[in-house]
């Protein structure tokens, strides 16, 4: 590799930190080929991208965009996972990965997130988390659940307006009944002409 294109591979992998979400290091030695095809298919659906790149070449770009603690993992055969999408689904596919040989391969080493390093413990935490689709449906079935109860309240409301109006009307506080005794003034009044009339005669 010539220094043009070294200087190329350094741009690519800053421009990868500088865009992920996450980035994941492991030990790949004992991978075989057809092995990190599978596990780069499981990334995939993550938005990750599992790439192997010379220790010099990272550490430069590690320099590059700042990102000092990614340079401390760089000892030994290092295969860096570049998370722009779901961190938890990526980690979750390297642990998995990793125990579906007996653990033996594709240890971590660490990592690097929001601008902080990562210990192995920390890229094994966040691999136990809920997927962000899951974090989504959760957080969605929350929100549904009040409004859910808002509708049937608000469903509810004319039929309890309804009885409320009928429990009204049956005590005789509306509907007719205030006609009667309006009439019986003007009955008075009636008798009260009739009686008077014969004296003024």
């Amino acid at each position: 590799m010539n220094r043009e294109q070294k200087a190329q591979v350094i741009e690519e992998v800053a421009g990868q930190i500088n865009e992920s979400e996450a980035v994941f290091a492991v030990d790949y030695r004992g991978i075989s080929v057809p092995q990190a095809a599978e596990l780069r298919t499981k990334l995939r659906e993550a938005d990750a991208t599992f790439r192997v790149i010379k220790n010099t070449l990272s550490e430069r770009a590690a320099d590059q965009v700042g990102a000092e603690g990614l340079k401390e993992l760089l000892a030994g055969p290092t295969a860096m996972t570049f998370v722009r999408g779901d961190a938890a689904a990526a980690a979750k596919a390297l642990r998995d990965f990793r125990r579906g040989t007996g653990n033996t391969l594709l240890e971590f080493k660490g990592g690097w997130m929001n601008g902080a390093p990562l210990t192995p413990e920390d890229v094994d935490a966040i691999a136990q988390l809920p997927s962000r689709d899951v974090l989504i449906g959760r957080l969605v079935g929350l929100i549904a659940s009040p409004l859910s109860g808002l509708a049937t309240a608000l469903n509810n409301l004319p039929a309890g307006l309804a009885r409320q109006l009928q429990a009204i009307a049956d005590q005789g506080l509306i509907g007719g009944t205030a006609a009667p005794a309006e009439a019986a003034p003007a009955a008075e009044a009636t008798e009260t002409t009739s009686t008077e009339t014969p004296t003024e005669a």
